[in-house]
């Protein structure tokens, strides 16, 4: 009964949080991107390298169908934030950056680290400041090439990076949600397709490649909590990943795992669970095709991060294609669901509870040059409920991409 009571006040929460969750949350993968900095500087035994990324695309969207609750991409409250239409200008899936990173040999150690700030491009306001900024990186490393990496700081998580890393929409928009551009940042596939993979203070380790091809990387994670129903207490986050590469071709597993406990004073008091789920991936490149196919499942693995749906399974996948018609110019299609899988605590008719997104994307990308991707991209958002209901987002991007 108490979890019963605890779902059914999630999806009345979830629009609120999701906008100030997702604010400050997603993608400064940036220092994934761009390996080397602008500017390199040498002092002594250490390398110091400053580089970065600019972005901003021309979002539109347009959005229709019923009032779907809880975490609906499509629905006007987080799909138009708030209108039937709307239209800015802001950043993509990733934020603008200036990412600093160092290295240095020591004792015949190899020691490094990355420090990545963050800021947005769209704002509600024409007069306001806009000088809030997101440190999302900052830790270091320390290894060797024969023992491995260890990783001593803050952030991105293990479980869902592949996914994230290699959806085309990374230099787009993809899901043009403007509750969140208006802020930060587009959705991409998140949370329809793939759960964010978070940011989370860490101790991980990254082994050298071994077997011909395998490498494995795993660690203990800062715990997190889930809106205010749900808290961690004295376990840590566990993440690991086994992945094979070979020439052109990528296969990955990875899980999560951590316990969490309904808040005290809460409807959720005493329902406490496990998240734990699984994923599986892989990626194909042969000459000017690329194939990607992603899906993760679990108890507790949320829509958009962990635990916010609470006890309940859920399961997310994708799919992509891409040609490159020139070395400059590639078209991709990709398609992407994120839903609850628990049928019977989810259809509730008082709160028409929230079941699906779902996202199809097709974008032209256009290499201008070395650093700078022109992007512009078509998609359609679709959100459902466990009565039937659907919310439809019409949505589209144009714009492009400078790293530095």
């Amino acid at each position: 009964m108490v979890r019963a009571e605890a779902n059914r006040n999630l999806p009345r929460a979830r629009p609120r949080r999701f906008v100030a969750l997702l604010r400050w949350s997603v993608l400064g993968i940036a220092a994934c991107a761009a390996d080397a900095g602008a500017v390199s500087i040498q002092g002594g035994d250490w390398e110091l390298d400053v580089g970065g990324i600019v972005n901003a695309y021309y979002t539109a969207t347009s959005c229709s169908g019923d009032a779907v609750g809880g975490l609906a991409l499509a629905g006007r409250a987080l799909g138009c934030s708030g209108e039937s239409h709307k239209t800015s200008i802001g950043n993509g899936l990733l934020p603008s950056g200036l990412i600093t990173k160092f290295k240095t040999t020591q004792d015949g150690i190899d020691i490094g680290g990355t420090v990545g700030i963050m800021v947005h491009a769209a704002t509600s306001s024409g007069v306001d400041t806009n000088t809030n900024v997101d440190v999302r990186q900052a830790f270091f490393t320390v290894g060797t090439a024969e023992a491995g990496t260890v990783k001593i700081g803050r952030d991105y998580g293990i479980f869902g990076a592949n996914a994230i890393l290699t959806d085309m929409t990374l230099l787009g928009a993809g899901a043009p949600t403007q509750a969140t551009q208006r802020g930060r940042v587009t959705l991409g596939h998140i949370g329809a397709g793939y759960t964010y993979l978070d940011n989370y203070g860490q101790i991980s380790y990254s082994s050298p490649t071994f077997g011909g091809g395998f490498t494995f990387t795993g660690g203990v994670f800062s715990p997190v909590d889930a809106s205010t129903l749900y808290v961690s207490k004295a376990y840590p986050q566990v993440q690991a990943q086994l992945a094979y590469k070979t020439e052109g071709v990528k296969v990955w597993a990875g899980v999560k795992s951590q316990k969490f406990y309904g808040a005290s004073g809460s409807t959720a008091e005493g329902d406490n669970f496990t998240e734990v789920a699984g994923e599986v991936g892989a990626s194909l490149s042969a000459g000017a095709f690329g194939l990607l196919a992603n899906v993760q499942y679990g108890k507790g693995i949320g829509i958009l991060s962990d635990g916010d749906q609470g006890d309940v399974k859920g399961l997310n996948y994708l799919l992509q294609g891409t040609w490159n018609f020139t070395d400059k110019l590639k078209f991709g299609l990709n398609y992407g669901k994120s839903e609850n899988r628990d049928d019977d605590v989810y259809n509730d008719a008082l709160n028409a509870s929230f079941k699906s997104n779902e996202n199809i994307t097709g974008g032209l990308y256009y290499k201008l040059t070395q650093s700078v991707t022109l992007a512009g991209e078509l998609g359609v958002t679709r959100s459902k409920d466990y009565l039937g209901q659907e919310a439809k987002q019409y949505g589209g991007s144009l714009g492009g991409i400078v790293f530095f």
